[in-house]
């Protein structure tokens, strides 16, 4: 048989290119990350009480881990493709980061000098960028197999997008326990945090991601 026929026939019955298959492939694995972080902040650091939930602390965390998680969550799936245009999830990301960084210094400019270390370093300054990491690996191991499944190309920055929303989704799961309540505690922290696993992502994905 010639090729061109047999290319004929192949394209003939291949059907409708499925929809949406980063997505289908990522859920999952998010939500069973953002779970298993919730889980382990609790056990490991115990739950807020109650009236904190009163309160717009635990709020902004959650906001910022979850709009970050969104945008990284859309590059993580555009790089899982061989050819992704990548600008608009990338903006996205600055944009969001920036603007936790505009209200963390709004907050600091507005809290007198005398507590403004407090505000930057809280009570857990030293462990929090640490533990938000830890709480992210279970959703690191899922997102990276997750997109290991589809066809990524661009293997360093395809495992940092991985990283960067592991590390939003373990934010996320830790903001139900962080005790910290200074919007500019969370700007630096938490970014530190969030880095830090889309740095090991990175690191582990022309291992894990090549195919």
């Amino acid at each position: 048989m010639k090729t061109d026929v047999l290319i004929e026939m192949l394209a003939r019955g291949a059907g409708a290119a499925p929809r949406a298959v980063a997505a289908r492939r990522l859920a999952p694995v998010i939500a069973l990350g953002l779970l298993a972080s919730g889980l382990l902040a609790r056990l490991v650091v115990g739950p807020l009480p109650s009236a904190a939930f009163q309160t717009p602390a635990p709020w902004i965390k959650l906001v910022y881990a979850l709009v970050l998680a969104g945008a990284a969550a859309v590059l993580t799936a555009r790089l899982a493709r061989p050819i992704a245009r990548l600008r608009a999830p990338q903006t996205a990301v600055v944009l969001v980061v920036c603007a936790m960084a505009l209200v963390g210094a709004a907050v600091l400019m507005g809290t007198p000098e005398e507590q403004r270390w407090q505000a930057v370093l809280g009570q857990t300054w030293v462990v929090c960028p640490w533990l938000l990491m830890g709480f992210s690996l279970p959703a690191l191991a899922g997102i990276l197999w997750a997109v290991r499944g589809l066809a990524p190309t661009q293997l360093p920055q395809a495992g940092f997008a991985c990283g960067l929303l592991a590390g939003a989704t373990g934010a996320a799961g830790y903001a139900l326990a962080c005790p910290e309540s200074s919007a500019t505690f969370v700007a630096i922290w938490y970014t530190a945090g969030m880095l830090l696993t889309a740095l090991l992502g990175r690191a582990l994905g022309p291992r894990v991601l090549r195919w």
